[in-house]
């Protein structure tokens, strides 16, 4: 047995180990992930304001009670305010008498020239039908006379100027009154001339005021 070859024994390099670098960087990376990922759902968990929201439970607490104490004492002070507004509606009740108190503004008084052209067409008529009368008898005669008689009454409604106002007036109403004479006499049938004489002298006598 001794002369059986012993083996030989040499001395061989150990084979290097595996490297753990790649595991520990491995563990810190899922490290550092899982932190930021635990910081975000942080961020979007806490409230962001300064102030912390209300919980659900605090807020019908306080906002019931004075919704409810504010509605029994506002209720009382609606009640007074129909009566206020009975008193206040006789109030206008004087408006309606003020209307009447307006008085419309004073006439203007009329020139002496600007009046003359307004009664210059009934004075014409009158000397027009004072000759008509004159040449006629009868319902004709009538007719005529009555046309002036109510040109005479249009002639006593115009306002005259101050100036002439009593003459105007007076000299107007002599010639309706032998106007008036005049067809007395006309619807009687008998002799007119005279009273148409004196239709006409009083229509002068008006002309005259005015200057015609």
């Amino acid at each position: 047995m001794t002369d059986e070859p012993q083996p030989e024994l040499r001395w061989a390099p150990l084979p290097p180990k595996p490297s753990n670098r790649g595991r520990i960087w491995l563990i810190v990376g899922l490290s550092v992930a899982a932190f930021l990922v635990a910081a975000v759902l942080l961020l979007f968990l806490l409230p962001r304001g300064g102030d912390p929201e209300p919980s659900a439970s605090g807020t019908p607490s306080p906002s019931a009670s004075p919704t409810a104490s504010a509605t029994p004492t506002e209720t009382p002070s609606a009640t007074p305010s129909p009566t206020e507004t009975a008193t206040t509606e006789p109030t206008p009740a004087p408006d309606p008498s003020m209307t009447p108190i307006t008085t419309p503004p004073p006439q203007v008084d009329p020139s002496i020239g600007v009046f003359r052209d307004t009664v210059q067409g009934w004075l014409d008529d009158a000397l027009t039908g004072l000759d008509i009368v004159a040449e006629s008898s009868g319902q004709d005669a009538v007719d005529v006379v009555d046309t002036l008689q109510n040109d005479a009454q249009r002639l006593s409604e115009a306002v005259p100027p101050a100036s002439i106002d009593s003459d105007w007036h007076a000299t107007v109403g002599a010639y309706a009154q032998a106007l008036s004479d005049l067809r007395s006499a006309v619807a009687a049938g008998g002799d007119a001339s005279g009273a148409t004489s004196a239709a006409l002298s009083a229509a002068d006598a008006v002309r005259d005021v005015v200057g015609l």
